[in-house]
């Protein structure tokens, strides 16, 4: 597969990850993705599924889709051949782009068409499809964000208080944050479900189990409670339920499951993240 991607110039950077452009064959038909930050698709292939948790029924996205911070795994569900343009945002960077509370969308996937509406969105596919290089594609996607990007009440609160949870990797008490940002819990918390979806709290659990599956070395034997107790867990029953909400899969299957992909598809360019899908 082909992936390019590049941060966006200012003040977009500060909203988002990356900007990038992925075509080709993906390495298995179905990925599960842990919780990623937001995600905006937009779809230039053939359509593609997406199943948000497995007491959901997947559904098919043509024009792309938008998604906002989720709290469990999710299924991708590709064609032979996938290509697209996107938008990975900081947990606060869909925001101003979106023209309902993020709550709304929470574990629910939508079109982009339903959030940009159809005219928009057909013709910045046309645009896109009709582009040389990626490069191309990723400034036309830039300047449309540029075009849409708009201010939003408590954005400033939400990003200061989140890049905190961000850099303590959720090892942070939510009290202290609401002190330090000298609102009451509750506020924050209805900021944060506002603009990035789910609480402080949720957030940071996030934060902090991420950050303990990046430390795993999969090439060496797993010492489950002491990985556990070092990332703050309670105990290893604590850790295996985080890991089952985040992942769809145990810990000893995930490493089972990480370890082929990486055996099957060594430096791939998806190799972060996506895993195959029972």
């Amino acid at each position: 597969m082909e992936y390019v991607s590049r941060v966006p110039r200012p003040p977009l950077d500060g909203l988002i990850d990356d900007l990038y452009y992925l075509e080709g064959a993906p390495p298995y038909a179905r990925l599960t993705l842990p919780p990623p930050s937001a995600l905006l698709i937009v779809n230039l292939g053939a359509p593609f599924r997406i199943r948000a948790g497995t007491d959901i029924e997947a559904a098919e996205y043509a024009d792309g889709c938008v998604v906002t911070m989720p709290t469990r795994a999710w299924e991708f569900g590709y064609p032979l051949r996938t290509r697209s343009v996107g938008v990975h945002f900081k947990p606060w960077g869909l925001a101003p782009f979106l023209p309902m509370p993020a709550a709304e969308l929470r574990d629910r996937p939508v079109t982009i068409e339903q959030v940009w509406g159809r005219p928009a969105i057909a013709e910045l596919r046309d645009r896109l499809a009709t582009a040389d290089r990626p490069q191309e594609m990723l400034t036309l996607l830039e300047e449309e964000l540029m075009r849409r990007l708009c201010e939003t009440a408590g954005l400033g609160l939400v990003r200061c208080t989140s890049s905190t949870i961000a850099a303590t990797r959720g090892a942070v008490a939510i009290g202290d944050l609401s002190m330090a940002a000298g609102v009451s819990s509750t506020h924050l918390a209805q900021r944060f479900k506002e603009l990035i979806g789910v609480t402080p709290k949720r957030l940071a659990r996030t934060y902090r189990f991420a950050a303990t599956v990046f430390a795993i070395n999969f090439a060496e034997p797993i010492d489950w409670a002491d990985l556990a107790g070092s990332a703050g867990y309670f105990d290893q029953a604590h850790f295996g339920h985080e890991f089952r909400a985040f992942t769809g899969f145990t810990p000893t299957r995930y490493v089972e499951v990480r370890r082929r992909f990486l055996r099957e598809h060594p430096g791939h360019v998806l190799d972060s993240w996506p895993l195959p899908a029972d």
